[in-house]
């Protein structure tokens, strides 16, 4: 069966240009994974991507994992409360064009719908500045969580290019 897929991807070019989400309290943190940890990577994929078909991933082997995973371009973030995971985001710095990509973002299904999100993306979008880029961009499909355009849009990041894929 073919379904379409509409997928948007969206930029923001300056931090100024960031609407900032709300630290839900001091429980919640962002943190780099270092030491790089494969599995956590693997585990957000799996766990968060099963309801928005996240696939590409799934046959990738351990080797193919750490490799990506200890890229020098490529910092991952873990979202905790307290102790418990509650996200992540994977980031991958372009050096040629001076930009990062937010290539993956997410929250697992038990913090989904408490406004969590806002501030996830706002730590991201922070992060990918830190390397002193250009521009950040992201792409989201029809695929992703309901209010995933909405968050991308309402952080600052505006769409500059829409296309229509049968999956």
């Amino acid at each position: 069966m073919t379904e379409v897929v509409t997928r948007n991807y969206l930029e923001i070019s300056s931090i100024q240009d960031l609407n900032e989400g709300n630290k839900p309290s001091e429980d919640y943190s962002v943190s780099l994974i270092e030491p790089i940890n494969f599995q956590l990577n693997k585990f957000f994929y799996k766990k968060i991507g099963k309801n928005h078909k996240w696939v590409d991933r799934l046959s990738w082997s351990e080797e193919k994992w750490i490799n990506y995973v200890a890229n020098k371009n490529v910092k991952t973030y873990v979202f905790k409360n307290r102790d418990n995971l509650v996200g992540f985001f994977e980031l991958i710095f372009h050096p040629e064009n001076n930009e990062t990509e937010i290539a993956y973002f997410g929250i697992l299904e038990e913090y989904q719908n408490k406004k969590l999100g806002s501030y996830l993306l706002s730590e991201a979008i922070k992060k990918s500045f830190e390397g002193f880029v250009n521009r950040v961009w992201v792409h989201t499909c029809s695929l992703d969580h309901k209010n995933a355009l909405r968050n991308y849009i309402s952080r600052g990041m505006k769409v500059f290019k829409t296309e229509t894929l049968n999956i």
